[in-house]
Formats: C-alpha cells, sequence, structure tokens
C-alpha cells in the first residue's frame, strides 16, 4: 500500500527543501551509471557524511527497477533520446530524499527469495535494508506514472 513520506517524523515541508537536483534518465541501461555519476557529484557538494555510500547504492537501485520493470515494452531500453525516468535528489537538514519517476502504473513488489547469491531480484530488497524508509505513489494530472521514493535520515551532528 502508498506509505506516506514522513515515515513517523514530521512532514515534510517542499518550501524548506535546502537542495534539490535532478536529471532526466534515457530509456537505456548505460543510464544507470549515468544516476551513479550524478548523485555522487550531488552528494559531494551537500556533504551527506557516512549516509553517501547507501545513498548511492539506492539510486541504482531504484534507477535500474524503473528501467527494467517500468518502462513499456515498446521502448525496451534501447531509445536513447527518449528521457522516461527521472531521478530526483531533494535535501532537507536533517534528512534526503531520493525519488525516481517512470511512467508505468506498476506497484513496486518486493520479491521473495531465499537464495541470496541471485544476481536480480534483490533491488526492493537492498532498498529496504540501507534507506530508512521508503515507498511509492501514483502521479496526478498530466504526468502518467509513478514515484518510488527513498528517505534517509542525515547526522547533522558534525
Amino acid at each position: 500500500m502508498l506509505k506516506p513520506l514522513r515515515q513517523g517524523l514530521p512532514p515534510l515541508d517542499p518550501a524548506a527543501v535546502s537542495s534539490a537536483a535532478s536529471c532526466a534518465l534515457p530509456a537505456r541501461y548505460e543510464a544507470v551509471r549515468e544516476a551513479r555519476r550524478f548523485t555522487r557529484d550531488t552528494l559531494v557538494q551537500w556533504d551527506v557524511g557516512e549516509r553517501f555510500d547507501d545513498i548511492c547504492l539506492v539510486v541504482s537501485e531504484l534507477v535500474t527497477n524503473a528501467l527494467r520493470h517500468a518502462l513499456p515494452a515498446e521502448f525496451g531500453c534501447a531509445d536513447e533520446h527518449t528521457a522516461s525516468v527521472r531521478l530526483h535528489l531533494m535535501r532537507w537538514t536533517e534528512r534526503l530524499v531520493c525519488a525516481v519517476r517512470d511512467p508505468s502504473h506498476g506497484t513496486p513488489v518486493p520479491r521473495d527469495s531465499d537464495d541470496f547469491s541471485a544476481e536480480s531480484g534483490r533491488g526492493l530488497f537492498l532498498v529496504d535494508s540501507f534507506a530508512d524508509g521508503w515507498g511509492w505513489h501514483p502521479l496526478a494530472g498530466p504526468l502518467e506514472g509513478k514515484v518510488v521514493w527513498a528517505m534517509f535520515r542525515l547526522d547533522t551532528a558534525a
């Protein structure tokens, strides 16, 4: 079901975002590498401390899932000029949200698997393991599809 973005925390005020970055990703698997590079460059500027690697891993998994499971069959991850997936990074003082928008209406569902050596099928398990919360919601208005997001608490003691 739909999980609230706040995950038991005070509501996130979009106007209180201290930093935000976004990039369009083409419908090709090389876009995962582009998303990782964009994320690393952005996080270096934002100085997110210990969460750096966790956030990069989760972005990689969310973008891979969007490309693998959410694109219409006619794209087939071959049309390099179609930006079907969009990555958003939003930072508040104490948390960061990465969100991946895709054109599918399908519900992201973690697979049940006891095979931890499998090379695929564990993306949402990893997202759940490394993020402090995750969820998804359908898009409304003129945009088609959904947004899958992951939230990270940031240490502000530094």
